[in-house]
């Protein structure tokens, strides 16, 4: 893309690797380890994430007139909607049930990873409004390839206004989060909830307790070959059962390991005879551990509580992290101390008629989410601030 008037350029990636590991970190920072060179160098080498598989790295690179990296954005060029987790399928829909194409679109995300985090991502002393001239190099970058649409998903809320500003149309959604209380212990935890909501979660744990599974949690050089064998037939049964495509490649998971050991949390559990029967994959970041993937091999009362949920709570308490993010999806999720919060996603549409359409559903839509997320927050298991601990 062309020079600026004052000496800027914004370049347009093919691959994550036409950037160091070293420039690209020094904008993505290291809070979120899904936006680092390595998590996004993971997808594109073992080929879950490429252009035959409809994520077409379109990455920007926006650099100062002293040839410095000032900011980068994870861009992508799509041919279809998987992998994203902010749904546009209808929106899609209707656009070429009018005579429109709606695919290509270009999409700014960290690929099949609902997980908030920067998109506009800004080398510490850059100039302020590096984040901006990113926005508008993406615009763009959609309007000379003559897309449908440019959408920015699960940015963080202060890279919201940057894209409203824009004329962004913007999009409620929510997940569910743990939040860390100061909690020196897991009984410290339980002594926050309900005396009902307390007594069902100490029933689940003692069930898993019974059936002599054997749960660890494991981290960097633990974390062994066989390990990833064994989670690779959990998300590939997960993926059976849900009647899923498999984004993710065996080779991914073998990078994951050898690349980002240390920030990888996996909870393994095994049977008496030491036969791995389930596990869940976490990322860890400086403040917050990010739940991704489940699956099992044999199928335990309460397992999937034990090793998803309370086994990242015990983790998050012990290493002092504020708090654990489960995803999307799930409303037993609340039950088990886990309540909504907001996430968001941000969407430049080109065509004008399709634009006002979307805003229409956006604005009806909104409400509507509102009103689950207020519905899921009341059924919290927490005592209320009363100090009222029955149900």
């Amino acid at each position: 893309m062309a020079d600026g008037a004052d000496g800027v350029a914004v370049g347009v990636l093919g691959s994550i690797h036409d950037v160091g590991a070293a420039e690209w970190d020094g904008c993505a920072g290291g809070d979120n380890p899904f936006v680092g060179h390595a998590f996004l160098a993971a997808l594109e080498d073992s080929g879950s994430a490429t252009a035959a598989r409809g994520w077409q790295a379109r990455h920007l690179a926006l650099r100062g007139a002293d040839g410095r990296l000032d900011g980068c954005m994870p861009l992508y060029l799509k041919s279809h909607s998987y992998g994203e987790y902010v749904f546009d399928w209808g929106w899609a829909e209707a656009y070429q049930r009018a005579g429109g194409h709606y695919y290509p679109k270009l999409q700014a995300a960290v690929p099949f990873t609902p997980v908030t985090g920067p998109r506009l991502l800004v080398r510490p002393g850059a100039p302020a409004e590096t984040g901006a001239r990113l926005t508008a190099a993406a615009i763009e970058l959609a309007k000379r390839l003559a897309v449908s649409s440019l959408h920015v998903t699960f940015p963080t809320a202060g890279e919201m206004q940057t894209l409203a500003d824009r004329g962004f149309l913007t999009r409620l959604g929510h997940q569910y989060h743990w939040r860390n209380e100061g909690y020196r212990t897991f009984d410290d935890f339980l002594g926050a909830l309900a005396s009902r909501k307390r007594k069902a979660i100490r029933k689940e744990r003692q069930a898993v307790a019974a059936s002599r599974v054997r749960i660890s949690t494991l981290t960097g050089p633990a974390i062994g070959e066989r390990h990833w064998d064994a989670f690779w037939r959990f998300y590939q049964d997960t993926v059976e059962r849900k009647w899923a495509h498999a984004y993710l490649t065996r080779d991914f998971f073998f990078r994951l390991g050898e690349t980002l050991a240390n920030r990888v949390v996996l909870v393994i559990a095994e049977a008496p005879g030491g036969e791995p029967v389930g596990g869940a994959l976490n990322l860890l970041g400086p403040d917050a551990l990010y739940g991704r993937y489940w699956g099992c091999a044999e199928t335990y009362r309460f397992l999937h509580f034990e090793v998803c949920y309370y086994r990242a709570i015990e983790f998050a308490i012990e290493r002092g992290l504020a708090r654990v993010e489960a995803g999307a999806q799930g409303e037993h999720k609340v039950q088990r101390g886990y309540l909504p919060q907001a996430t968001w996603s941000a969407h430049w549409i080109g065509h004008e008629g399709l634009r006002r359409a979307v805003e229409r559903f956006l604005a009806a839509e909104r409400p509507a989410v509102e009103a689950e997320m207020a519905a899921l927050a009341a059924e919290s298991p927490f005592r209320r601030a009363d100090g009222d601990g029955r149900d």
